[in-house]
């Protein structure tokens, strides 16, 4: 059973749904190509908000992708979902909302690092597939080489970067951060740990009564520019990403940076055009 997050929770939703529907209306287009969905982090269909007493059932994005049937549907769809109880219960819900695409839907109980690598493979032997991914991983769970080898195929990423809940608070202000903290710094974004100190610390040396002393302070802008080290960082995999879409709590503070990464520069313009209305 999926829990509601907060409202990014709802916006991402429609972020994915409204891309979909366009990228479905382009792809259509194009009956040679065979489209294929795939989503990372499917969790279990619905989701529950709770208030007081009383309980929301939200559609997920995965039954909410499944819904979309005009211009034409997927051909395909592929959800992972590594928790056992929750891909049981998106099963259900599937074979039972959806009888009539159940036989183009797969539901997978594994990590979805190892599927990225199975859906490089599969790109690779079946070049007339064009993908729509979406990538909304549990804390940094997600290693930056599985995203590596999706290079130069028919991808279209959507991708949740937990900038402010994940990497920010891996980034201790004591600059005192445990090895385990900054291997999972280094999986996650791909780089070694001289690399990602040196572009979120500064260090700085002044004359005092004792002497020269070196401070190293944290940047005071590192979710920021943690969100501008991960779009540069898909750059070099991807040829075009959209503009992040900033997901912020109710106080404001930036949780996450929500961007699009393909090789086609329309995908990008259409990106960027949804996520502008979401921002009124």
């Amino acid at each position: 059973m999926n829990h509601f997050g907060g409202n990014w929770t709802q916006q991402k939703i429609e972020i994915v749904v409204d891309y979909a529907k366009a990228y479905l209306t382009i792809m259509n287009k194009y009956p040679h190509f065979k489209t294929l969905y795939f989503d990372g982090f499917a969790g279990s269909g619905d989701i529950f908000r709770e208030e007081d007493i009383d309980i929301e059932i939200i559609t997920g994005t995965a039954l909410r992708v499944l819904e979309i049937n005009s211009p034409k549907s997927f051909d395909m769809y592929y959800f992972v979902e590594k928790d056992e109880r929750n891909k049981a219960d998106l099963e259900k819900i599937v074979h039972e909302r959806f009888p009539e695409k159940k036989s183009g839907c797969f539901i997978v109980n594994e990590d979805c690092n190892n599927k990225l690598v199975s859906l490089a493979n599969f790109l690779n032997k079946n070049r007339n597939y064009r993908v729509l991914a979406f990538i909304d991983p549990f804390g940094m769970s997600l290693n930056w080489s599985s995203i590596e080898v999706l290079k130069g195929l028919g991808v279209d990423m959507w991708i949740l970067v937990p900038t402010g809940i994940g990497v920010n608070r891996l980034l201790k202000k004591n600059f005192n951060i445990s090895e385990a903290w900054l291997m999972k710094l280094e999986k996650f974004l791909g780089m070694k740990r001289d690399d990602i100190l040196a572009y979120f610390y500064k260090t700085q040396s002044s004359n005092t009564l004792f002497g020269m002393e070196t401070i190293t302070q944290k940047e005071s802008d590192a979710i920021e520019k943690a969100g501008k080290l991960y779009k540069k960082r898909l750059n070099e995999l991807f040829e075009f990403v959209s503009d992040p879409f900033r997901m912020r709590n109710s106080n404001g503070a930036i949780m996450y940076h929500f961007m699009m990464a393909s090789n086609n520069r329309a995908a990008q313009k259409i990106a960027n055009d949804v996520i502008k209305p979401k921002y009124k």
